[in-house]
């Protein structure tokens, strides 16, 4: 509800809101000019999303591996090493953004499960894994984004879009769904992020460079606050459901 003094009856008054561009008219009773109206609600994308607000407050940023869990190596670079580095980056352009939580912030292991666990703690949260991959094979390059649950789809997207502006000619793997311990045991929002391949030259060779490292971290901040601002807007169809019992079951190196 809207009120406003001093208006003519029958003004049309426009006016951009969270919600989109709303139109109404001031309504007069009883010689009390005032306007009461409600927006009209805004039209679903192509595949029935309506823009609105995510309402996560707090997120979530795992590097990672760490301690005696190096991850993955390669052309002089370790995983655990440059994955704090990002996960840091991160947190400084979150800063002030959100209530940022960091699973570790220094060079020390922590298991999967404990992982999970700290994104259980908080509501209203979502949670990004911050990795570098490697591959038996050396040709193999590019950024890719895990995700399950089907309210991760929307970031997941988001930042694997991002991240192949950033990477440019660099191929994308593109976006994965995935039953990992990080992205179905969690009780919030959770995707894992593979900047690129240590074990390919060109990418460690992009990923070895501060600058570069700091833009994918931009990727990432951009996609959490676009995400939190319109949700799963313009992010394509939503995957199906899928229900799978949770398990420790071995994750794939690298994630």
């Amino acid at each position: 509800m809207v009120r406003y003094k001093n208006l003519i009856e029958g003004t049309v008054i426009l006016f951009t809101t969270l919600a989109g561009l709303c139109a109404c008219s001031p309504v007069a009773q009883n010689g009390q000019p005032m306007m009461q109206g409600q927006g009209q609600s805004l039209k679903r994308d192509a595949w029935g999303h309506r823009p609105g607000p995510s309402g996560y407050t707090t997120v979530i940023i795992d590097a990672g591996h760490g301690g005696h869990d190096s991850g993955a190596r390669g052309y002089g670079q370790t995983e655990k090493i440059i994955a704090l580095d990002t996960a840091q980056r991160l947190k400084r352009m979150l800063s002030g953004k959100f209530k940022v939580v960091m699973v570790r912030s220094g060079d020390r292991f922590v298991d999967l499960d404990d992982r999970v666990a700290v994104a259980n703690r908080y509501q209203s949260a979502v949670m990004v894994s911050l990795h570098y991959n490697a591959s038996p094979s050396s040709s193999t390059r590019g950024p890719e984004t895990y995700f399950w649950r089907v309210d991760s789809h929307g970031l997941a997207r988001r930042i694997q879009w991002n991240m192949e502006k950033v990477a440019g000619g660099n191929r994308s793997r593109g976006l994965v769904r995935r039953r990992l311990r990080l992205t179905r045991n969690p009780q919030i929002p959770c995707v894992l992020v593979e900047f690129g391949y240590l074990s390919n030259r060109t990418d460690a060779k992009m990923i070895a460079s501060s600058a570069y490292r700091e833009k994918m971290a931009a990727a990432v901040a951009s996609a959490l606050l676009t995400q939190r601002a319109v949700g799963d807007a313009g992010t394509g169809p939503r995957p199906k459901p899928l229900y799978q019992p949770l398990s420790k079951a071995t994750d794939p190196p690298g994630s």
